[in-house]
């Protein structure tokens, strides 16, 4: 009988995702509740979605959650853990396709929401390099480095080397701040103004550095107490 109750409940489920009702599941617990049950069948998966929150704090923090502690819940299965760690990387994909404004950036406002999207999900300090043309087409974008942003950790012979290789006429430098605010440190401003003197010398110009937060980023060459840097 109660496996019956399980399936209606399922199936009641499974039509509010197929259709516009979905967009009434605001509740977290609800969200995580239909996805468990595609990866646990016959079982009451709302408890588990209430006991992974609690657990864990917040939705955001059940699909940050190591794999390892997330089968330590009473009832979730590998199978139905590793569902959820699937869920960052294809809001991540998601997120990078729809901002990606058909590779051609007309201003930093468009650079700046790109790049946004590019940080999406990622949980660890890092630095990438942003690489355009003449027309503002996107010819390339990648992560330099790992780890906290300053003079000592980033090779600017690399980034030189990079922007030479993509054949860039300009590039933008991004780093995030995983749970800090989108501001400039003095540090990040001696990084900034040492890339600028050295791509000054292959003639390719450093449009702007993007500091990024979980929430929003800052563009330094739109501050007006840094857009100095920037200039030819």
């Amino acid at each position: 009988m109660s496996e019956n109750i399980h399936a209606g409940h399922r199936n009641r489920l499974k039509e509010q995702i197929v259709s516009a009702e979905i967009t009434d599941l605001k509740s977290p617990e609800k969200l995580l509740e239909m996805l468990l049950f595609y990866g646990i069948p016959q079982r009451d998966t709302s408890k588990m979605a209430k006991e992974l929150i609690n657990s864990f704090g917040s939705f955001a923090g059940v699909l940050e959650a190591d794999i390892e502690d997330i089968v330590k819940i009473s009832g979730i299965t590998r199978n139905a853990a590793s569902l959820i760690k699937l869920m960052l990387p294809l809001m991540r994909t998601y997120t990078l396709e729809k901002y990606d404004f058909n590779n051609v950036l007309k201003n930093h406002t468009e650079i700046g929401e790109y790049l946004f999207g590019k940080y999406f999900a990622i949980n660890k300090e890092c630095l990438s390099l942003l690489c355009l043309d003449r027309l503002g087409k996107v010819l390339s974008f990648q992560i330099l480095m790992v780890g906290s942003v300053d003079s000592v950790g980033l090779s600017v012979r690399d980034v030189v080397a990079k922007a030479i290789k993509s054949n860039a006429s300009a590039v933008v430098i991004a780093h995030n701040h995983p749970g800090g605010v989108a501001l400039p440190s003095p540090q990040d401003v001696t990084v900034t103004k040492m890339l600028k003197e050295a791509l000054d010398t292959i003639s390719v110009q450093l449009l702007d550095h993007v500091i990024i937060s979980t929430e929003d980023y800052t563009s330094m060459a739109l501050s007006k107490e840094f857009s100095d840097i920037f200039e030819a």
